[in-house]
């Protein structure tokens, strides 16, 4: 029997591929310019750019503000005010969070990658630095922001 459900969420992971509302090609583009933010801000991309696990859809919150639902291969754009942030996303049990320090002025990359859990598969959160985290977007396409599952 464990095996049965063992092998059950391992294809559940393995297979199928969410999808959420994306943000027109334009948008995207602008993004993925990297510009300054907006002026006493910073701005903060938040990506997943893993396959694995391509059947679940999980939530990302800024200071327990929905950013939104992430999918393969999609990333979040949004400008945050300077100091501690409070990055989380949607884990099996519960909410794993990420403390990140911005300064205004610059734009900050986090990676979330989906990991194995016990009935299904959970999400993690770590930051990259500058060089990686603009090759991994320019590789991806922008998720509308806002709307986050219960």
């Amino acid at each position: 029997m464990r095996k049965l459900i063992v092998g059950m969420a391992l294809l559940a992971l393995l297979t199928g591929c969410a999808s959420v509302k994306m943000e027109d090609k334009a948008a995207s583009e602008r993004a993925k310019q990297f510009a300054q933010p907006s002026s006493g801000s910073a701005g903060l991309y938040v990506y997943r750019d893993s396959t694995f696990g391509a059947a679940l859809k999980k939530n990302i919150w800024v200071d327990d503000k929905c950013v939104g639902e992430s999918a393969p291969n999609v990333f979040f754009y949004t400008e945050v005010a300077p100091g501690n942030r409070k990055v989380s996303t949607q884990s099996e049990f519960s909410p794993n969070d990420l403390a990140l320090m911005v300064e205004a002025g610059k734009n900050y990359f986090v990676r979330q990658y989906i990991k194995m859990g016990v009935f299904i598969g959970g999400a993690g959160l770590e930051t990259v630095p500058d060089e990686q985290g603009k090759a991994a977007v320019a590789k991806l396409e922008l998720a509308s922001a806002g709307t986050c599952s219960k």
